[in-house]
């Protein structure tokens, strides 16, 4: 039975503004909520800050108005600057492997954009653990003054281990430590059109992982490879900016039993599939975005045309995000996301053996809006598995481990690449990968639904 609470908006507002993080356990509840607490049938098991935050989560979600919605922009922002930036490494892996760094093997580089890829999930456990407990701010402001820093000092870099340090490292964590708290803040805001916010945060990372590519191809063409860093350092300057004045939490934070990791969360089957559905969708999904423009050359596509593939990926990326949020609304998300990694999986085999540009360059957006439907939602189930006041954790446990499958990905696909003298083994490796993680996704599906069919 559903309980309700005739708490007036003036006492929460005062609450909220009064809270006191130091004195969690002791003052987090006023005299007039304890009279509602003790007549509720909490478990005993709760402590004080929990029941508060249940009682101000039972209120209707916002699922919308002013400030649900800067927020939206705000984690747009978040994501157009961290994922747009690193989903663009495809130019810089063509870019180093033909200019600055010719001569060091495919594999090699691509190290730079696989450490890149996991950090943006890596830093998701401690970030998710201390956004729970009410951290936001502070950890934002530095890691974006970290991200601009270390963009400019690419500009400088000339050796490989500069790159890994700055581009592959120093972006990396800071993107991560950005764009972690973005989906559990907007599962604050939105309940009923949640997958809708999260997609429209997607798109916005599939139009930066559009726009710096091409930026990158113009200005370092125009003006050279430092200045084109610099400007790109000054946009994210200026996103970042607009990402730290409209993030802002709702809920209170709260201090949930179970420390940093919680391994009873793995007891859901259908939670622990899907950590390894992610896991295995990584080890191949950023295999084609890394890869196409270096292979499309010997593929028949124009040099001149090659660099802008990864570009035209994620413009078909774009639409896919903000689509599949509005339908995910209506179907559910895990009913989105698995025919779409089927598709990416059947298009990553497919990649090494089509030939010229009026094959590659469709490939490329359908492959970009397959992968970003699975992108986009990939938030959104995981939000579903458990009480939102512990979705913080629960999502960084998960993004934890499907960094390691980011972390090593490129870098086998590039070696196969390299012992193979092509892309064909590469193709299989990385459509196999992917295609376990479309089944590993629909067992999962069904440990909700128990039954193949359903919204969810």
């Amino acid at each position: 039975m559903s309980l309700k609470f005739d708490i007036e908006q003036s006492t929460w507002r005062s609450w909220s503004q009064t809270f006191d993080r130091s004195a969690l356990h002791d003052s987090a509840i006023s005299c007039s909520q304890k009279e509602k607490v003790d007549e509720a049938p909490w478990p005993p098991s709760l402590s004080p800050s929990e029941v508060a935050y249940h009682l101000h989560a039972r209120e209707d979600f916002p699922d919308g108005g002013l400030r649900a919605w800067l927020v939206v922009l705000g984690g747009s922002c978040a994501a157009f600057a961290t994922f747009g930036y690193v989903n663009a490494f495809g130019v810089f892996q063509d870019y180093y492997q033909n200019t600055l760094l010719k001569g060091t093997s495919p594999s090699t580089i691509a190290w730079i954009g696989s450490t890149q890829y996991a950090l943006v999930f890596f830093p998701g456990l401690v970030i998710g653990r201390l956004f729970d407990i009410g951290y936001l701010h502070v950890p934002v402001i530095l890691a974006s003054i970290i991200l601009v820093l270390c963009t400019f000092l690419i500009a400088e870099c000339h050796e490989f281990w500069h790159f890994f340090l700055c581009q592959g490292f120093g972006v990396g964590i800071s993107s991560g430590v950005i764009f972690g708290p973005v989906m559990s803040v907007i599962a604050h805001w939105f309940k009923t059109r949640r997958s809708t916010a999260l997609g429209i945060v997607a798109f916005a990372s599939s139009v930066g992982g559009t726009v710096f590519p091409v930026a990158f191809r113009n200005l370092h063409m125009a003006v050279g490879f430092k200045w084109a860093m610099r400007i790109i350092a000054f946009i994210l300057m200026f996103v970042l900016g607009i990402v730290n004045l409209t993030m802002r939490r709702r809920l209170p934070p709260v201090v949930i039993s179970g420390g940093l990791f919680n391994p009873k969360q793995f007891k859901s089957p259908a939670y622990s599939v899907y950590t390894a559905a992610c896991f295995a969708a990584f080890l191949g999904l950023y295999t084609v975005l890394t890869f196409i423009d270096a292979s499309a050359p010997s593929q028949g596509v124009p040099p001149h045309l090659a660099s802008y593939l990864v570009a035209i990926a994620n413009a078909g990326s774009a639409v896919s995000r903000l689509s599949s949020g509005f339908i995910a609304d209506r179907i559910g998300a895990m009913t989105v996301m698995t025919p779409a990694v089927f598709l990416a999986g059947l298009l990553t085999f497919l990649w090494p053996h089509v030939r010229g540009t009026g094959a590659l360059v469709p490939l490329a957006l359908l492959y970009g809006a397959s992968s970003g439907s699975f992108a986009g939602l990939i938030g959104a189930p995981m939000i579903a598995f458990g009480d939102s006041a512990d979705v913080g954790r629960r999502m960084g446990m998960c993004f934890t481990i499907l960094s390691l499958g980011a972390l090593a990905g490129p870098p086998i696909s590039g070696a196969i690449a390299h012992s193979t003298g092509g892309y064909s083994a590469v193709g299989i490796y990385a459509g196999s990968s992917v295609m376990v993680a479309m089944m590993l996704l629909a067992l999962s599906r069904y440990f909700v639904l128990r039954r193949w069919r359903g919204k969810v």
